[in-house]
């Protein structure tokens, strides 16, 4: 049955059956796996083909956008157009009634009249450098590629790392090395604050992984040049597994909406259902809430037969063990403490979110307010939604159980962009842009990102002559200290009033020998929550070469943010 919108002129189910002959046109034509369609060959053991422009989806028109934000964190959903008032969803039944018992309007159309981005059906050859009809996506092979290339460029910078083997390769039946490319300086600096991001564990996520890749880009070939892009990797580590997921990867690169690995002795009747959802896989929590996780082995959200039983998630547990210390206490309710180091962004797509702990029911993590204020803190430089993952259904076995459950670290998951195969344009023209800022930002606060992001940013940082001077020549320097720099939707971030500014030449202010120097406000007086500031820098000591200025601001709370630096030379 449906009803007329006599407004849009469309025609709404209003009530979705199996009987109803919509429903048995879409199934004469699909696979239906737990809400992502497929179209198949007549048999089983022919190749996976991607579904074509005649596939049936949904356009599901929401009733308001936090309900409609509440559905992708939630539900399969094809992709998410906010501003357009509706999701694409695939043709799952039991999903259509639900979307409709929350007010949803559903809309049957085929893929190509929907706008979803369709990967070509087309061959992929054994040598491809990027996804077919995707030029800005490169291969998993093209990946690994050109992350080992950049260990080899930079040797002192960057790292090519294998902790671990994919599910394929432990069958001895092909498969990957799961690769780390860690980013830091070679220095004598020990125990430095630690970023950990991995991509694409759900493989058919295509934007997720060549982000992280042209966050690698963006640091290394700033080095030298760009005075944050320099001072994080002298000090801080960037760890980046680019590829969580590789097998499951090589299946989404032929234009299938692959979600899980591709472990196959779990005897799924379906071989478009196989594999395990490595994101329902994690140890803390596993299987732990009702509807967090399945135990139907052709699950799009399998949890598997035991917690951590993939080799993939084994790799990548172990991997952030080693590199953190435990600092939270056993139970749900135990904090970590607020000097706590580290945070691990898990990169996903879609929906335009920025998640953190917990994603099942009950009292919101202990950290809370620390992990909203930088949830919000990034939110503000990508535009996206900050919220606690629960959304419409619980969670579990997720990422930011290993981090954030068991060791305490800050965790986050970013939900990138608009659809799983992400047109190549907006990912260069916004993912890239807006996220490459966020990620800068996490890079700068690891050392606390429990405490430095409720403190005043700095930015706009010039120095009067970039040239070099001779030594004795007084340089001046200007920025803006600005504590208000949050995103307002789902609430407003507290912000105080800048109360001091200061800066250090060469030695930052965590490291023994730093001197501080204090900085003045334009106007006169500190009174205000965006501060223009100045500082005056004596060169009369300095030696000949580069030199860098770290600059930081306080607020009237007392609470300091991270540093922002400049380069400047002496003759």
């Amino acid at each position: 049955m449906s009803h007329k919108d006599t407004s849009k002129g469309r025609s709404f189910l209003s009530h979705f059956s199996l009987k109803n002959s919509v429903a048995i046109a879409v199934l004469s034509a699909t696979t239906w796996t737990g809400g992502v369609v497929f179209a198949h060959t007549a048999s089983p053991h022919q190749p996976l083909v991607p579904f074509d422009q005649k596939t049936q989806v949904y356009k599901a028109y929401f009733p308001s956008e936090q309900v409609a934000r509440q559905v992708v964190k939630s539900m399969n959903t094809f992709s998410s157009h906010y501003e357009q008032g509706y999701l694409i969803v695939p043709g799952d039944s039991q999903q259509l009634n639900k979307l409709i018992g929350l007010g949803f309007k559903l809309e049957a159309v085929t893929a190509k009249d929907s706008g979803l981005n369709l990967a070509p059906a087309a061959v992929m050859d054994e040598w491809a450098d990027h996804i077919p009809g995707y030029s800005c996506y490169p291969t998993v092979e093209a990946t690994f590629k050109e992350a080992k290339a950049l260990a080899e460029e930079y040797p002192r910078l960057a790292e090519w790392i294998d902790i671990g083997d994919s599910w394929r390769k432990t069958q001895q039946r092909g498969g990957y090395d799961m690769m780390v490319l860690k980013l830091t300086r070679n220095n004598s600096l020990e125990d430095k604050p630690k970023l950990f991001i991995n991509s694409a564990i759900h493989a058919r996520e295509y934007a997720t992984a060549p982000l992280a890749l042209a966050f690698a880009k963006n640091l290394l070939t700033g080095y030298g040049s760009d005075a944050d892009a320099t001072w994080i990797l002298d000090h801080h580590e960037v760890h980046l597994l680019l590829q969580a997921n590789p097998d499951g990867r090589k299946q989404a690169e032929k234009g299938v909406l692959w979600r899980k690995n591709v472990n196959d002795l779990n005897s799924c009747y379906n071989p478009l259902k196989q594999g395990i959802d490595l994101n329902r896989n994690f140890t803390f929590g596993w299987g732990s809430t009702t509807d967090g996780s399945s135990g139907d082995i052709c699950s799009q959200v399998y949890r598997g037969e035991a917690p951590g039983s993939e080799p993939e998630v084994q790799a990548l547990q172990n991997y952030v063990r080693s590199l953190y210390p435990d600092r939270r206490g056993p139970e749900r309710n135990d904090p970590a403490p607020l000097d706590t180091s580290g945070i691990h962004l898990d990169i996903h797509s879609h929906g335009r979110l920025i998640l953190w702990p917990w994603g099942t029911k009950g009292d919101p993590a202990p950290n809370h307010l620390q992990l909203q204020t930088l949830g919000r803190k990034f939110a503000y430089f990508n535009s996206y939604s900050p919220e606690r993952s629960l959304g419409l259904y619980e969670t579990d076995g997720t990422s930011d159980g290993i981090s954030y459950g068991e060791l305490g670290v800050a965790a986050f998951t970013f939900e990138l962009g608009t659809e799983f195969f992400e047109s190549c344009h907006y990912f260069e023209q916004k993912i890239v842009p807006d996220n490459m800022q966020a990620l800068r930002y996490a890079a700068k606060v690891v050392r606390a990102p429990y405490q430095l992001p409720a403190g005043p940013e700095v930015y706009s940082v010039t120095i009067s002559n970039q040239d070099p001077v001779p030594a004795g020549t007084w340089l001046t320097l200007s920025a803006i200290a600005d504590d208000s720099r949050f995103s307002h939707r789902n609430g407003a971030e507290p912000v105080q009033t800048i109360t001091a500014a200061e800066y250090y030449l060469d030695i930052p202010p965590w490291q023994e020998g730093a001197e501080r120097h204090p900085m003045q406000s334009v106007s006169g007086d500190f009174n205000l929550e965006q501060q223009a500031i100045k500082g005056i820098v004596d060169t009369r000591n300095l030696s000949s070469g580069k030199h860098m200025a770290y600059i930081r601001a306080m607020d009237s709370e007392g609470r300091w943010g991270p540093v922002t630096a400049v380069f400047f030379s002496i003759q």
